[in-house]
């Protein structure tokens, strides 16, 4: 690499740990000449500076490359692939099995800015936009998201959420959330046998509280607004929505397996 890094850019120990999860180049044809590596700083650079794709830098590969492999990318499930990959790696890393028995769930509306598909009004909390529907496990890594309408309600996005993930976490047991879910609880048993434990605010609390388990998942939304392409909902469809969640989370997980 010629030019300046990014502080987004990735190092070579990042690099060497996501080189062997990327696709190979399809055969026949010309042979691949494009930079993955480069077309990588480049995605991480959109979605941490929250930039427009036309407004790529011109010492990264043209914004047309970066984002076609971008798209590919979502369309063949390999966002999801790699992120399961760094999860399982940073659960061994920590001692704990492949797939996890707990984890936690929760949801947050976002404005959009591009209008599209999927967007409604979240009364309760008074946003015009999208909800982001995140599952973690008890590390705060992302299991599945899904975005969809604020206007539809935690208790039925949730069932969006559990389908994504049957058969996916086959040691999961109990799910912990908030008070919004009590009319799934009865829906997440009978749909795969999980718990639904739910987490309130003791009776009588004023002001900030930090709720038990809850708050990985807090964390975790914490941690993805640290992106400033998540800021807003800037995607049309609702499945690059997910897609720039789960890059966000790789790029996440990349820094804490292999620190700069």
């Amino acid at each position: 690499m010629e030019r300046k890094p990014y502080p987004s850019d990735l190092t070579d120990d990042q690099w060497a740990l996501i080189e062997p999860l990327l696709p190979e180049a399809k055969p026949g044809g010309r042979p691949r000449e494009v930079d993955l590596r480069e077309v990588l700083n480049g995605i991480f650079y959109l979605v941490t500076g929250g930039i427009p794709w036309r407004s790529m830098p011109h010492d990264l590969p043209p914004w047309g490359t970066v984002h076609f492999f971008y798209r590919q990318w979502r369309l063949d499930g390999t966002w999801e692939r790699v992120e399961g990959r760094l999860r399982t790696r940073l659960r061994h890393n920590d001692d704990r099995p492949k797939s996890p028995s707990a984890a936690v769930i929760d949801s947050q509306s976002v404005k959009t800015a591009e209008g599209g598909e999927g967007r409604g009004y979240d009364a309760g909390k008074r946003v015009a936009g999208r909800k982001r529907h995140i599952i973690v496990d008890t590390m705060g890594s992302l299991i599945a998201v899904v975005v969809h309408s604020a206007g539809v309600q935690d208790r039925d996005g949730i069932k969006l959420v559990l389908e994504r993930i049957k058969g996916r976490v086959p040691r999961l047991k109990r799910i912990w959330a908030d008070g919004s879910y009590q009319a799934a609880v009865g829906r997440a048993w009978s749909f795969a046998r999980w718990v639904l434990d739910l987490v309130r605010k003791p009776e009588g609390l004023k002001g900030f509280h930090v709720p038990p388990r809850r708050w990985v998942v807090e964390r975790t939304f914490a941690w993805l607004s640290r992106c400033r392409r998540l800021s807003k909902d800037y995607e049309r469809q609702t499945a690059s929505s997910e897609a720039m969640v789960h890059v966000a989370m790789i790029r996440l997980m990349l820094r804490r397996l292999k620190p700069a």
